[in-house]
């Protein structure tokens, strides 16, 4: 593994730029990334703003936080009112406004929920009050799918009864096809997630070349990374050659993580899957197998969730899509700030709106 440094280096990546703004380009490119790291990373180096003016970067939905539906939140507040649940969860997703509420709201109001940094603090949180029902919040892509589903196995080799999984799993090729089958959008290539990609591989990917004739680079998240993808994403597109290539070889393999993959699909099965302001993408989901249905806080812990809404003036749907950039928002930097996020990218510190507040200057 190489150091930090050496992916940060500012003559490497004027070379890099300088190359594609010397490609002979007639026409308009729009690449979009569907990674969240990748979202901030090009905000926070300013790659955005070093392209030359044929080359659009959009973002796309690759937030985990950001994709979750309100009616999730929801589902998840309403446990969190419950005196004999605990919830636990990564940080970002306590902050991310449900209909009327959020989890912080409720543990400001004594209910007891948790922050976590993997699912095995929950299972020991599980172990030590066993007269309460612990409930995870499995939100994510391919990347913590593993993880999680290896807590349940846990749990059932532990013959642990009181830890369940609210599970919002989602996998990202099924969302790409949506997107490039959009033609306001106007995807021509796609920095492909480095996250998701340690665990897939870059097979899953490959229909977007074949079948829809798009470029795809999966990208590592440092900004010579970026740099180095774009400029191979151009090529392909010069040449007329879509196909899938890895930058990020040192982490990535075609095969992705077999290990990981097994144990994943060993607890989940795929299922549609609601985005948030998409709506419901067809195979793009993991739920629970039946076989570990005893895990599945959706049918183990009865609830009533409020009736879901969403919140006014908030566009978050379009900006996950790449439809609309953050400061098209009526509600961008003025109503809705990190402080006080209206809508979930803003939450999240992989929040497209959350980028363009700290790094772009809109």
């Amino acid at each position: 593994m190489k150091y930090k440094d050496e992916f940060r280096n500012k003559h490497e990546i004027k070379k890099y730029i300088g190359r594609i703004r010397g490609k002979i380009v007639d026409f308009g490119i729009s690449l979009m990334e569907v990674c969240g790291t990748h979202t901030m990373a090009i905000s926070h180096y300013g790659i955005r703003n070093m392209m030359p003016e044929y080359l659009r970067l959009i973002s796309g939905p690759g937030c985990p936080v950001c994709v979750t539906p309100n009616s999730y939140i929801d589902h998840a507040i309403a446990l969190a009112k419950r005196d004999d649940v605990i919830i636990t969860t990564f940080g970002d997703m306590i902050r991310v406004p449900g209909s009327t509420s959020s989890l912080e709201h409720v543990r400001s109001n004594g209910g007891d929920v948790r922050i976590v940094y993997s699912a095995m603090d929950a299972i020991k949180i599980a172990e030590a009050n066993p007269l309460k029902e612990v409930v995870f919040l499995g939100v994510g892509f391919e990347t913590t799918a593993p993880t999680i589903a290896a807590s349940i196995k846990v749990a059932k080799e532990r013959n642990i009864k009181n830890y369940y999984v609210l599970c919002a799993h989602k996998v990202m090729p099924p969302a790409m096809e949506l997107l490039v089958a959009n033609r306001k959008i106007g995807i021509d290539g796609f920095i492909c997630p480095g996250h998701v990609s340690t665990i897939i591989g870059s097979l899953p990917y490959s229909f977007l070349a074949e079948k829809y004739n798009k470029a795809c680079v999966i990208s590592g998240f440092e900004p010579v990374d970026i740099c180095a993808s774009i400029e191979m994403l151009v090529d392909q597109i010069i040449d007329g050659n879509t196909r899938v290539e890895i930058q990020y070889k040192r982490a990535v393999k075609p095969e992705g993580n077999p290990a990981a993959l097994r144990m994943m699909y060993e607890m989940f099965e795929p299922c549609d899957s609601e985005w948030r302001g998409i709506g419901v993408i067809k195979g793009s989901g993991l739920r629970i197998k039946n076989g570990y249905k005893d895990f599945d806080a959706y049918a183990a812990v009865d609830v009533e969730p409020e009736p879901c809404r969403e919140r006014a003036g908030c566009i978050c749907g379009d900006i996950l899509q790449g439809l609309k950039f953050p400061y098209e928002c009526g509600l961008f930097k003025t109503v809705c700030t990190p402080e006080n996020p209206v809508g979930a990218c803003m939450v999240s510190s992989e929040g497209t709106c959350a980028a363009y507040y700290k790094y772009e200057n809109n």
